[in-house]
């Protein structure tokens, strides 16, 4: 299903080598706000550096794709040591596909991580790859975001008793 990621779990630091080796994943697409850090700072969530840290110490190829700006993209993306693709236009798969492409991991090996339904999940849908929701680091209280997360209820609904736990 379209709207329907492969897998959800909390967090990104949730994903270990345990996690990688059982679904075969050896490359990761990485969204930013509210998967790395918090929408809008400049600096990653609590544990998140040692989680990448963790993550090259396995070998595993990871590429920030955001639909923010190069303004707002690169500081972090150098911050974090990541390559990245801003302007990614998710759902469209433009920028999954050079993140992928960047990496040179088959598609069958790669997993988009992200928060968000209609942009992640579904853009790693079309684009043929393991999709992994995480629940954000924080919920925001914008207007636009109560919206979108209302309306990504439509489609899939947050049980989480179907969280996939470590």
């Amino acid at each position: 299903m379209l709207f329907k990621p492969h897998i959800w779990i909390n967090s990104v630091l949730d994903i270990d080598r345990d996690f990688l080796n059982k679904h075969g994943i050896k490359a990761l697409v990485l969204d930013m706000d509210n998967t790395l850090s918090m929408h809008g700072h400049h600096e990653p969530e609590q544990g998140v550096m040692q989680w990448l840290d963790e993550m090259r110490a396995l070998g595993i190829k990871m590429t920030v794709v955001s639909n923010n700006t190069n303004k707002r993209v690169s500081p972090l993306a150098r911050k974090l040591g990541l390559q990245f693709c801003a302007n990614g236009f998710k759902p469209l798969t433009f920028g999954i596909t050079r993140a992928i492409r960047r990496m040179g991991v088959p598609k069958s090996c790669t997993a988009v991580v992200g928060d968000q339904i209609f942009t992640d999940i579904v853009g790693g849908n079309l684009k043929g790859v393991t999709t992994i929701l995480v629940e954000p680091f924080h919920l925001e209280n914008t207007w636009t975001f109560r919206l979108k997360r209302r309306a990504e209820s439509l489609f899939f609904k947050r049980d989480y008793s179907k969280l996939e736990r470590k």
